[in-house]
């Protein structure tokens, strides 16, 4: 039963086209009981009952022209040789009332039964000298009609109910694939990000220590294998890092952290980090304001990053005979992070390559902390990288 239920809900012609050929199989067998043997009248009824009954199977679809049709057949049958007072065909006004109502509104139903009673009134009107109960009748009729005005206000606003149900449902589901692609979204450029940062400025320095041996490899072997070594040892902090990134990126269980992870940088691996650039042969300049001991972990991976970032640009960017300061000053609400360099990028800047990661990795860094980032030409020459992290508890005041 529940099977059928369901495909006659999905399929709600069947049961019009059911309802209408019931009622005209019972208009014909109430003609042929009552006036068999008069052909004219039963003809005339037949036709009549037909033109009441057959347009329901359309009345969902076109509920006024089907009203206008069923409207046509009352006035052939109340208006034929031999009126009846009641046929089987007439339920087929009575079920319009109800489709009219809940499917198009309370204005067409109120018109609908205003015609009904109009035309039942004028075909059923007393004659002088005769006294059929008519005032009975009348009454009868209006509390049927508006039964069914009550039933079609009913399950009107049940299926506006359920209509509005299941818009909200697909609202809250396309809400739902909107909120998952956006957090797919988010994953791959926090993913595209964290490998950027960590491959990025250990690929870079392999490359410029490998192209520096392979110049004096000749000249000065001794050299050519220091370059070498820092090759292989920049090559190996670049595999750990890479480990402890997929470490968190596959979600291992509680389990699995009994396994060895090493740590973040934080602000404190700055330090390093300059000294690791000043060893590639690019003169840096490194100045601390304030306190940086206290600065969160994911504040300190930010700014190591960014610096990290910085500094790999102008390595890559800024050309020989290139000179760098880095800035990092605490004021107590905020950390701010400048690297400028005094070389000649030209087309090569940064921000003019398409699709570089790096400068949009920085950007979405200091914005996780409430920051900002700018990047471009210093006034007095050169590159200049500026960034404001705000620190944890004013970082979630402003979230």
């Amino acid at each position: 039963m529940r099977r059928l239920s369901l495909w006659m809900r999905a399929h709600p012609s069947v049961g019009d086209v059911s309802i209408m050929v019931l009622l005209l199989l019972a208009e014909v067998a109430g003609v042929v009981i009552t006036r068999g043997a008069e052909h004219l009248i039963g003809f005339w009824s037949v036709l009549a009952g037909a033109l009441l009954v057959l347009p329901l199977a359309f009345r969902r679809n076109l509920p006024g022209v089907t009203a206008c049709a069923v409207l046509l057949g009352l006035l052939f049958q109340l208006f034929g040789p031999h009126p009846p007072l009641l046929r089987p065909g007439f339920l087929a006004v009575l079920i319009m009332v109800y489709t009219l109502v809940a499917y198009v509104g309370r204005r067409a139903g109120g018109g609908y039964v205003g015609a009904v009673l109009a035309v039942w009134l004028l075909s059923t009107y007393p004659t002088p000298g005769v006294t059929p109960p008519w005032a009975l009748f009348a009454v009868q009729l209006v509390l049927v009609l508006g039964f069914c005005w009550v039933l079609g206000e009913y399950f009107g606003a049940r299926r506006a109910y359920q209509e509005a149900m299941e818009s909200r449902l697909r609202g809250l589901e396309f809400e739902r694939d909107q909120q998952a692609r956006i957090a797919v979204a988010e994953e791959r450029n926090r993913i595209a990000r964290e490998l950027h940062d960590v491959l990025a400025h250990s690929v870079n320095v392999m490359v410029t220590h490998a192209d520096g041996a392979a110049y004096i490899v000749r000249d000065a072997p001794d050299n050519a294998v220091r370059a070498l070594h820092t090759i292989g040892d920049t090559g190996r902090e670049a595999l750990v890092e890479l480990r402890s990134l997929l470490h968190v990126l596959r979600n291992r269980t509680e389990a699995d952290d009994s396994a060895r992870r090493d740590p973040q940088p934080g602000v404190g691996g700055v330090y390093e980090l300059v000294e690791r650039v000043r060893g590639l042969g690019l003169p840096v300049t490194f100045r601390v304001e304030g306190d940086l001991d206290r600065i969160p972990t994911g504040q300190g991976l930010g700014i190591y990053r960014i610096v990290q970032e910085s500094l790999t640009n102008v390595l890559k960017h800024a050309g020989w005979h290139a000179t760098a300061a880095v800035l990092l000053r605490n004021d107590g609400e905020r950390v701010r992070i400048e690297v400028t360099d005094n070389g000649a990028r030209g087309v090569l800047a940064p921000e003019a390559v398409p699709g570089g990661n790096g400068v949009i990795g920085m950007r979405e860094r200091a914005a996780i902390y409430g920051g900002s980032l700018e990047a471009g030409p210093a006034e007095e020459g050169g590159w200049r990288v500026r960034a404001e992290l705000l620190l944890a508890g004013e970082s979630a005041t402003a979230s």
